[in-house]
């Protein structure tokens, strides 16, 4: 195809046309100046050629170990998975005990001031780098080579072959099988010629354009600007800063409504929330200054702001006085008072093995580079000192605690360990919820009537019994039936002597349900909940579409039953 010369120059549509594909200025200069403006197809082999060979087996390994930790969790798996495969070209099969983490369909966010890279680097140095001839294995098998033939290709050319060498063995026998079923092996010096190198040229535009894309997947989600501190309208452990706060009158109508969801949504999220929530401005907080983990969170309501009041005694606010059994074992080169935000997913026993073993090499303090390598991995997995160089992931009974759950809140009753931490990672921080709720126990000081959407483990339920404020009347709706038995369980291991009704889909609940409910019970106090955070989170690297995903998309049922909860109840004043 060919275009056209233009006298502009650099600032040329076709100049524009390949820096918008992801080429630097300069390649693109180079290519156009050498193969000139009338011959599209010229200038994109140059650039992919060029592409090519300016990246280094050390860059690539780079590029494709940040990629490999997003979609894995960990760059060893990724290792693992190439290296490690048997020779009939299948890997081994991996049980949730050797993986690097435990996946959920909740995932919360990676901590905002760590980076993939970072950790993969930090691995990289401290379990020594890989050989040469891997490096060069991962990466054809990343450009889609399969990795037998990469194996075959490297043992054929010689270990000291170029990535254009082998590159060039594996498309010749990919075009040669290709054109003969009968054709076994290309000689170790393969002839080039139009085709192969056409298809050769597609792998690496293929690869190129895969490497922009995961480079610039996120330019335009960038995240809101947060409060710092993160202490929305005050915090009982910090000076309350001034601020001015007037509820728009759409909002001031009952019932009280709370609505939470991750702070770190991409750009535009929580003006959006705010809209369609009566244009109530959101409340950021930081459970840091509440217990002795991070988790940033956003929570929209009309609820009154004088006059709340903490949940006694006060939680530990520190890992070592939390968890004081690792204060013994803690070394004075990590620094960390607080974890980070608790997840669903969990360090594995690889990793810890890993860490321990880059450790013992050491009679006294590592080199910089283990410690970063530790501590990366350390606050990316929330892990702490159970022994000397050995690190350990939270219990769960450990996680519970921090959340401000009662002890065994999730334990028995046929939970597995996979599913509590998946259950308490998706909760409310009960400390910090409760504070904002206190303000309804002199409010409601005969019980309170409750909607609770998105309920999970009743992390709401939970706060407002420890305040002391009676549940007169709960209708959960909760989709994970784990999750309504953990709080079937608790609503009868407390002797409630209210009334809970389960409902099992949000979608459920129509308008004729809720004129049904509000006129047996007389209405709703409070509708409080958080939709799934799954297409907002910084941790989903495939589909952080915002409120437009699939999940997340469920704000929009809260909006729904909120508005519908308010008209019904507006005809009955």
């Amino acid at each position: 195809m060919a275009l056209l010369s233009s006298s502009s120059g650099p600032s040329s549509t076709l100049f524009r046309h390949f820096v918008g594909a992801g080429f630097s200025e300069s390649l693109v200069a180079k290519a156009i100046e050498e193969n000139g403006e009338g011959n599209m197809d010229s200038i994109l082999n140059a650039l992919l050629t060029y592409s090519a060979l300016e990246s280094s087996p050390s860059d690539v390994l780079d590029i494709e170990k940040s990629s490999a930790t997003e979609q894995n969790g960990d760059l060893s798996e990724r290792i693992d998975d190439v290296l490690g495969q048997t020779n009939n070209g299948h890997s081994d099969q991996k049980t949730d005990a050797d993986s690097d983490f435990w996946s959920s369909d909740y995932d919360e966010n990676i901590p905002d001031d760590l980076s993939d890279s970072d950790s993969c680097l930090g691995m990289e140095e401290t379990s020594g780098s890989l050989s040469e001839k891997d490096q060069k294995l991962l990466f054809l098998a990343d450009m889609g080579y399969p990795v037998e033939e990469v194996k075959i290709a490297i043992e054929r050319c010689g270990p000291e072959s170029s990535l254009e060498e082998l590159a060039d063995f594996l498309c010749a026998a990919q075009m040669a099988r290709a054109s003969d079923a009968s054709y076994v092996d290309p000689p170790a010096k393969p002839k080039l010629y139009s085709d192969y190198a056409k298809h050769k040229k597609r792998k690496l535009l293929e690869y190129e354009m895969r490497k922009k894309k995961q480079k610039g997947l996120f330019e335009d989600d960038e995240p809101i600007r947060l409060p710092k501190p993160m202490i929305g309208f005050g915090v009982p452990t910090e000076p309350c800063l001034p601020f001015h706060r007037t509820l728009p009158e759409a909002a001031i109508a009952p019932p009280y409504f709370y609505y939470e969801n991750v702070a770190l949504a991409p750009k535009g999220v929580w003006d959006t929330i705010s809209r369609f929530l009566y244009d109530v401005q959101p409340e950021f907080v930081d459970s840091k200054y509440f217990c002795a983990a991070a988790r940033k969170r956003g929570y929209i309501h009309n609820l009154p702001v004088e006059n709340r009041f903490p949940l006694l005694p006060l939680p530990p606010r520190t890992i070592n006085e939390a968890l004081p059994l690792t204060r013994k074992w803690w070394p004075h080169w990590d620094p960390r008072t607080k974890l980070n935000c608790l997840q669903t997913a969990i360090g594995s026993a690889k990793l810890t093995e890993r860490i321990r073993k880059a450790l013992e090499d050491y009679e006294g303090d590592p080199p910089d580079h283990v410690k970063k390598y530790v501590l990366d991995e350390c606050r990316k997995w929330n892990l702490v000192w159970v022994g000397r160089n050995k690190v350990a992931p939270l219990e769960p009974d450990e996680v519970e605690m921090l959340l401000g759950f009662p002890r065994n809140h999730t334990r028995g009753g046929g939970i597995s360990r996979t599913d509590r931490f998946k259950s308490l990672g998706n909760s409310f921080q009960v400390d910090t919820v409760a504070y904002h709720l206190s303000v309804l126990k002199d409010l409601f000081p005969g019980g309170i009537k409750v909607l609770s959407l998105f309920s999970g483990i009743g992390g709401a339920e939970v706060a407002l019994h420890r305040l002391g404020i009676p549940l007169k009347f709960v209708v959960s709706v909760e989709l994970a039936e784990v999750n309504r038995n953990i709080q079937r369980s608790w609503w009868e291991q407390t002797n409630q002597k209210g009334i809970l009704i389960d409902i099992v889909d949000v979608q459920q609940l129509t308008s004729d349900r809720l004129e049904q409910l509000i006129n047996k019970f007389g209405g709703f106090d409070l509708v409080i909940g958080g939709s799934p955070c799954n297409n907002l989170a910084g941790s989903n690297r495939v589909s952080r579409d915002g409120l437009e995903g699939k999940e997340s998309s469920l704000f929009f049922e809260y909006i729904r039953i909120l508005d519908s909860v308010k008209c019904i109840m507006g005809k009955k004043r």
